[in-house]
């Protein structure tokens, strides 16, 4: 698009007015945004026209369409965490990210829905509905970045943004065949940093993921667990299977088994890597059950107080299966917490310490694939914990980053996802190793975006 503007070869406005037509075609369907202001996006796509013209622009972001996931502050617009039993927090200031956009020239398209409270891995909300696949809307989007993966897939612009606490970029990423990555704890700003929680980019390219990087992950004094200014400026090309350390971890050693179809098309990635130069090794599993219990229970207490702080009334109004999920620890003890605290740590711990041989680990992002888009879990409406986020969570509590690309499909068609986790830090090197990956992995691997477009 860049080029494109440089080029005159067409401006900021058109492309702004050929994607509300795509919006106005599929969000009947999709029900990706929570707040969508074409009138608002239009004026700011005429102002990035005027700057391209006048030689002015901001940079390669000015005029480029993009979502934000409403959990992500924008001033005046309402944030009700994807919750009808909540009354919306509205904002007096942006976040660091939206500050970061805007100041790049970004249109921001408006924000995209979430379900409640972010804690379910679907797009099943309370106050939204259902969103789904632009791929199937039989299907699942997942979450809990479900518009802002439905926006990505079904071509609402190029980039969107979502946050993520134990998956919720990344198994979106899998189950709509985007590019991913969920970054390293303090590389692109919160305003409302805590325990596990990033913002990345979902996209369908490794390469417009780190574009958008590019602005999203300038340091921000609002964030006290900011980074400081990465120096590469998010290459991707530097990636050396020749020289490479490669781990592939097949079984999480929790939650659900992976699937025969999963599991074949990890091992196939892991095929490509290794024929390229690449020392290939199988990596033992280092969490268990013990540990995601744990941190389900720890995210059950915190969103019980969530919960407990509502009226009867708006209690009612949450999801009946959040309803289920938080008030089953109500009775917790303090001392019960402190353990579940603990665990976390010896994840933080173990996930570290296994991973650091490698330049990269390779793995599921996910045990199965996409599920039905009614679904609120992966199993339905039974309550079977996280189980489906042993390969994910553990990169949330160590601050390590973690990309995702498609890497294949199941008989029916359901993408599956290449999940890459690097060092801490070296946000830079996942996303050089998931790009490689993309350029060299089979033609049947590969997302036929436009089969989906028409």
């Amino acid at each position: 698009m860049s080029q494109g503007y440089a080029a005159r070869d067409f401006s900021p406005t058109e492309v702004h007015d050929a994607v509300q037509s795509v919006i106005a075609r599929r969000e009947p369907t999709l029900n990706a945004f929570w707040q969508h202001d074409a009138v608002a996006s239009k004026a700011a796509a005429g102002e990035s026209a005027q700057r391209w013209a006048d030689g002015a622009a901001r940079g390669p972001l000015d005029g480029v369409p993009v979502t934000l996931k409403e959990n992500i502050a924008r001033r005046g617009v309402p944030m009700p965490a994807g919750n009808a039993g909540v009354t919306p927090v509205e904002p007096t200031q942006n976040a660091p990210i939206t500050d970061r956009l805007e100041e790049a020239g970004a249109i921001i398209l408006g924000s995209t829905v979430m379900p409640d409270w972010g804690m379910l891995s679907s797009g099943v909300s309370s106050r939204h509905g259902i969103t789904r696949s632009p791929l199937n809307p039989a299907w699942t989007t997942g979450g809990s970045s479900s518009g802002a993966g439905a926006a990505a897939a079904g071509g609402y612009g190029p980039l969107h943004v979502g946050t993520d606490i134990g998956g919720s970029i990344r198994l979106p990423g899998t189950w709509l065949g985007l590019a991913t990555l969920k970054p390293s704890d303090g590389r692109v700003p919160l305003d409302n940093p805590y325990l596990g929680r990033a913002a990345g980019p979902l996209t369908r390219t490794i390469d417009d993921a780190a574009a958008l990087m590019r602005v999203i992950s300038q340091p921000d004094p609002r964030d006290w667990a900011s980074l400081p200014p990465l120096e590469s400026d998010w290459q991707t090309t530097g990636f050396d299977p020749c020289r490479a350390r490669v781990a592939v971890l097949a079984d999480a050693g929790c939650g659900i088994p992976t699937d025969t179809q999963v599991r074949q098309a990890i091992d196939n990635a892991a095929d490509a890597f290794r024929e390229a130069g690449a020392t290939v090794v199988r990596l033992d599993p280092w969490m268990t059950p013990e540990l995601l219990a744990d941190l389900d229970l720890f995210w059950r207490a915190r969103s019980y107080v969530d919960f407990a702080a509502l009226d009867e009334s708006a209690r009612s109004r949450v999801l009946p299966f959040i309803q289920r999920w938080v008030t089953s620890a109500k009775d917790t003890p303090g001392t019960r917490l402190m353990e579940c605290y603990g665990s976390i740590n010896r994840i933080r711990e173990r996930t570290v310490a296994a991973t650091q041989p490698f330049d990269v680990v390779l793995s599921p992002v996910a045990p199965m694939a996409a599920f039905p888009a009614e679904w609120p879990m992966p199993w339905g409406e039974t309550d079977e914990g996280m189980a489906h986020i042993g390969f994910t969570a553990p990169y949330n509590m160590s601050g390590q980053p973690a990309a995702t690309v498609n890497a294949g499909f199941t008989d029916d068609g359901r993408p599956i996802g290449l999940q890459l986790s690097g060092r801490r830090f070296d946000d830079v090197g996942a996303l050089a190793a998931a790009s490689w990956y993309e350029q060299h992995r089979p033609a049947g691997a590969t997302v036929d975006w436009r089969s989906y477009d028409s």
